[in-house]
């Protein structure tokens, strides 16, 4: 278990990493700049790269986290059985 939590510390670690350079390409826009279409594809990537980290930097950065993993299991696990019927 312990090596497992390892394993998705370093997954999260590397994909906020890998968003870095996120900020000055949004601030392009408001400084009166332009997109490139390259741009708008590193965007997006860059946009679902924090989706997929997401529920685990909720879980964490909540007051009270810990005490709210066994209500947010259940809300992931509520998500899944409704997608069945």
């Amino acid at each position: 278990m312990l090596t497992s939590q390892r394993r998705q510390v370093r997954r999260v670690l590397a994909e906020l990493v890998a968003t870095r350079g996120i900020m000055p390409l949004l601030m392009r826009v408001r400084n009166g700049g332009h997109w490139t279409p390259e741009e708008k594809v590193e965007l997006i990537r860059h946009l679902r790269r924090m989706v997929r980290i997401s529920p685990f930097l909720i879980a964490l950065l909540l007051p009270g986290s810990i005490f709210l993993l066994p209500l947010y299991a259940w809300w992931l696990d509520r998500r899944r059985v409704s997608r069945d019927d």
